[in-house]
Formats: structure tokens, sequence, C-alpha cells
């Protein structure tokens, strides 16, 4: 039985750390024993770091090096923050996965419902007066990922990019100040570690379901800060 872990180079680690979101160079290194633990975590298998015939199967990668073909996989069954979550492929052409934050001062929390209810609000009532929450999925402080609009239809997250883009978002992205008006706080980087691990594994599952698909954060094509840090650059090794 072939294990790969810290240490073992070659094709095959390559592909692991295409997988996992580290930087693929084929050699594996601390950086990548920490992504291999995140993404075995997230996937309800021992993070233990090492790959072995189980985690070489959930990544779809075979003994040889082969990648699975990712065209077969309509659903995936994960769990983010000890909470499962089926993630089921969309009917619609998807070649964008969009980033988001909602713009929560640091330590706050926000749920979906919260989301929904200020998405649907009317326009003349300070909401935005969509039909449904505007994303596809949400990830909270805790690291629990959670569904929003169904991913059959097409969200309200991204003007000019929502037909066929899936809107992911984490909870936070704002600066909190006790005292200041929120129209003054600045953008920052608020993930959690349980968000950052979530967040990641989150995109390479939607890539297995979406392997066309491109990362993209809404700053790439918005005149905002969000998701209050580069996306497109974190995420492109995945």
């Amino acid at each position: 039985m072939t294990l790969y872990r810290e240490g073992s180079k070659g094709a095959i680690v390559k592909q692991i750390q295409k997988v996992v979101g580290a930087y693929p160079d084929g050699v594996w290194g601390k950086v990548t024993t920490e992504c291999v633990k995140a993404w075995q975590k997230a996937h309800s298998l021992t993070a233990d770091g090492i790959a072995g015939p189980a985690t070489l199967a959930k990544m779809g990668i075979a003994a040889s090096g082969a990648v699975f073909q990712d065209s077969s996989v309509e659903s995936l069954t994960s769990h983010f923050g000890g909470k499962a979550i089926k993630l089921r492929r969309s009917k619609r052409k998807i070649n964008e996965i969009i980033v988001h934050c909602t713009a929560t001062p640091e330590g706050q929390d926000r749920t979906v419902d919260q989301i929904r209810a200020g998405h649907i609000k009317p326009v003349s009532k300070g909401g935005r007066g969509w039909s449904d929450i505007g994303y596809h999925y949400v990830i909270y402080r805790d690291g629990t990922v959670h569904e929003g609009r169904n991913v059959d239809i097409a969200g309200a997250h991204c003007t000019n990019h929502n037909a066929h883009s899936i809107g992911v978002v984490y909870v936070g992205g704002v600066e909190y100040h006790p005292g200041v008006p929120y129209c003054q706080l600045k953008a920052k980087d608020t993930r959690t570690d349980a968000q950052n691990a979530s967040l990641l594994c989150l995109l390479l599952d939607l890539r297995r379901l979406y392997p066309n698909a491109k990362i993209y954060g809404h700053r790439d094509f918005a005149q905002k800060d969000c998701p209050s840090f580069d996306a497109t650059w974190e995420y492109r090794h995945i």
C-alpha cells in the first residue's frame, strides 16, 4: 500500500496538491501537510496529513496518478465545521465561482435567514427587493456551510455574471470598532480559521462539480473591496 506524506515527491503529489490548494510543485512539504489535514477534516476523513487509499479515493485520484473524470460527479456530501451538507451540481452551465463577504463587522454573526430577509425586503424599505437570498452558499464564522439560493437558479450577487456562476459568501469582511459608524468601517479579511478551512474545501468541492469554472473574488468585477482579500490570487492553484 502506497502512502503519500511529507517528503514524498512526484506526479501524484502534484495532483494531491492541486486538490487541496497547495502550490503544485510535486514536493510534499509542511504547507501541503496542513492543506491535506484541512481537506481531510472537511471530508470526514482521519486528519493525519497522509494520503492513503481512502483519501486518494475521496480526492478522485487513482493510485496511478490519473485523476477520475470530474464530469461524472453529480453531487458531493461534505462536512464543514462538523455539519454535513450535500453539494449538488447545477443544471445551469457554470463557468465562474465568485467569492464574496457579507460586509458584516468582525466578530458578529449573520445567518442565511437574516441575509435572505435583507435581500427580499423592498427597496423602499432599505432592502434589495430580490426574490431570494442572492448567494448559493454561506459560510458561518464557525466554519459550517449553509445553502442559500437553489443552485439551479441564477444568483443575485454579481452584476452581469449571475447567469453562469455560483455565489459563495463568508460572514464578515469589515473591521469592528465600537462607537464608529458602520459607514466609516474599513474592509478587513476577518475569516476565522474555521472559515478559512471550510472556504478552501468548499471551493475544491465546487471545482470537482464544475471542473471548467474559474474562481474569482467579487472585487474582480466591481469597484469594491469584497471579499476583502484577493480570492483570485489565493485560490489560483485550485
